[in-house]
């Protein structure tokens, strides 16, 4: 017997029983998503490295680390993409999307990453972005955060994340501030941790998060970034948090918080939960007014996040707060050999005055007892029986599953009636 192909580490199968979760979470962000003017787009998995490096730069873990890449028969190198914003304005570009225009938009996929995996961290993992273009103010900011924030409202869990809320100022004052905090740091270069050292001269600013207790002492009297922004800067970090204070948003300055991309230019922000035990961030984002231009279009400002499907699936089961539709909702089971010509009849007749009816027709023959444990196994609400004396009388009878209820026998316009509620739970 030939060895059985296990699937590649990390990169996770999603089994029947899993997906009306998802599907839950996906709907839920289409009309969210859809509730703010935001429209879809699809982008391939596979997309030229060069695609990544020029936006997430070259000297981040996910260049330097974490991705797939490799040479094509043509030897062009191709990279499985690891996140979404840059085959998004890659796409706006190629499209004439993007300048002197205002685009709003989503998608979700896969992502790929070579992290090492763990509970709600995989190799191929899932996210949901929004990108925002063509709109410059803090308005633009605050949309992308009212929406994430209506997202935790309508998954039931605003009470279980948090928040945090940064300005990197524009891409001028960053460098500034880059450059004073490496000054600083390179007194105490040998008390660093190995990843800091590392990121000295590269990304300082990736410093800010180490989780290393020695360098995060260090970092206790760097300077500090806000000093460095500029008016204009400052004044839209303002504007920003006014709205968010007028809407009821709560929130927390952070001022280490700087996101791992190197593409980002002032608003920041992370939605962080404790829920799934330590601290994570289960949403991500910020300004990017500059990456348009920096993969060959005309400059145009951006905001957006990105949202980690696993992670936020996980958070809602933790909280209890999933409850997707059953997978089937009525289980037809045909007695007899004239039913079992019929029955496929019947199920059309069903389906097309009930279209949001999920009906399974039992097939493979078998007695009722046989018949009815398949009908339990599959979850459905009911059993609707056809044999001989049903098809005479032009009726069916109704055998509920997940009740003590009598069972009874309705005519065809009778079942459409006492069928309908169940589409709709």
């Amino acid at each position: 017997m030939a060895k059985s192909i296990q699937a590649i580490r990390g990169m996770n199968d999603l089994l029947p029983d899993q997906s009306p979760a998802w599907q839950q979470v996906e709907s839920t962000i289409r009309r969210v998503a859809a509730s703010y003017g935001y429209s879809e787009i699809r982008m391939p998995v596979l997309e030229n490295t060069a695609l990544f490096k020029r936006s997430i730069g070259e000297v981040t873990d996910i260049v330097e680390k974490e991705m797939y890449t490799f040479d094509d028969r043509n030897g062009e190198s191709l990279t499985l993409r690891p996140e979404g914003t840059a085959s998004c304005v890659r796409a706006g570009n190629q499209h004439g999307l993007l300048y002197n225009q205002i685009q709003r938009l989503w998608y979700i996929g896969p992502m790929f990453r070579y992290e090492r995996p763990q509970k709600g961290r995989y190799r191929q993992f899932h996210q949901f972005g929004i990108e925002t273009f063509g709109l410059s103010g803090a308005d633009a900011d605050a949309e992308v955060i009212l929406l994430s924030a209506r997202l935790w409202k309508a998954f039931g869990i605003a009470d279980q994340v948090e928040l945090q809320l940064n300005s990197l100022g524009s891409n001028e004052a960053r460098a500034r501030y880059r450059d004073a905090l490496r000054d600083y740091l390179a007194q105490y270069q040998e008390q660093l941790d190995e990843d800091s050292k590392r990121r000295l001269d590269s990304n300082p600013l990736r410093i800010l998060d180490s989780k290393d207790e020695t360098t995060q002492s260090l970092l206790a009297d760097a300077p500090r970034l806000s000093d460095y922004w500029d008016d204009e800067s400052r004044e839209h970090f303002a504007q920003l948090r006014a709205r968010l204070d007028e809407a009821g948003i709560n929130y927390t300055l952070n001022e280490r918080l700087v996101r791992g991309l190197d593409y980002y230019n002032r608003t920041v922000f992370e939605w962080v939960t404790t829920a799934l035990g330590a601290q994570g961030t289960v949403c991500a984002g910020g300004r990017y007014d500059g990456l348009v231009e920096q993969l060959g279009g005309k400059a145009t400002p951006a905001v957006g996040f990105a949202m980690g499907m696993e992670r936020l699936v996980l958070l809602l089961q933790e909280q209890d707060k999933l409850n997707p539709r059953r997978a089937v909702d009525a289980y037809l089971m045909p007695l007899g050999e004239q039913a079992e010509l019929k029955a496929p009849a019947i199920a059309e007749q069903l389906r097309d005055a009930l279209p949001e009816l999920r009906l399974v027709t039992h097939c493979g023959g078998g007695a009722m007892k046989k018949q009815i444990k398949k009908a339990d196994k599959s979850g459905a609400e009911v059993a609707l029986i056809v044999g001989e004396n049903e098809l005479a009388e032009q009726q069916v009878t109704v055998k509920p599953l997940r009740s003590d209820a009598e069972q009874t026998t309705l005519s065809h316009a009778e079942l459409v009636e006492f069928l309908r509620p169940l589409t709709q739970a």
